[in-house]
């Protein structure tokens, strides 16, 4: 197992890695959409929020020398089923087309922080 950190995304919040690598899988834990330079959430809105989650898990995803193209499943954490399209258009950004990877998105009624999304993955590592 190796744990892998990068500088460029807030440190964790609580006792957990951003990511560990393991078996040839990364395993991203959940990230908020907090600001590396603040720790704060980014903003009240959901899309802010969402986009900044999305590049943070993107900055630990490429600490470990992988890039968005080697995740095989995110999992996403939503603390208003409502928001479920507008998740979509964010996060069909972050692929190419007809390259996104398997999810699931599960409504939640309590996130850190009073979040709006957490979103974690798992990435293979190319033989």
């Amino acid at each position: 197992m190796e744990i892998i950190f990068s500088k460029k995304v807030p440190s964790p919040i609580g006792p957990y890695s951003q990511a560990v690598k393991a078996g040839g899988l990364l395993f991203v834990s959940g990230q908020i959409g907090i600001l590396p330079a603040t720790g704060e959430l980014t903003g009240p809105g959901f899309a802010e929020q969402a986009r900044q989650a999305m590049e943070n898990i993107h900055e630990i995803v490429k600490a470990a020398g992988l890039d968005l193209k080697h995740a095989v499943k995110f999992e996403v954490f939503l603390k208003d089923m409502t928001d479920f399209t507008g998740f979509n258009h964010i996060y069909e950004q972050f692929f190419d087309a007809g390259c996104a990877p398997a999810r699931q998105v599960v409504g939640v009624s309590c996130l850190p922080k009073d979040a709006l999304v957490e979103i974690s993955c798992i990435c293979e590592f190319p033989d």
